[in-house]
């Protein structure tokens, strides 16, 4: 039983890192994309405007 908890335990280390390293990937791939650039920077300026 011990191997089989070491083995299940190392599957969802391993799951759980590629997991969130592939959301950062997307997460930054998404910030970084050419075509949400002007959303991006017109929400940059968003709280210096004065209505």
């Amino acid at each position: 039983m011990d191997t089989t908890y070491q083995w299940l335990a190392n599957f969802a280390q391993s799951a759980g890192l590629l997991y969130f390293i592939s959301i950062f990937v997307g997460v930054c791939g998404y910030a970084f994309w050419p075509k949400n650039r002007a959303r991006f920077e017109q929400a940059a300026y968003t709280p210096l405007k004065e209505d």
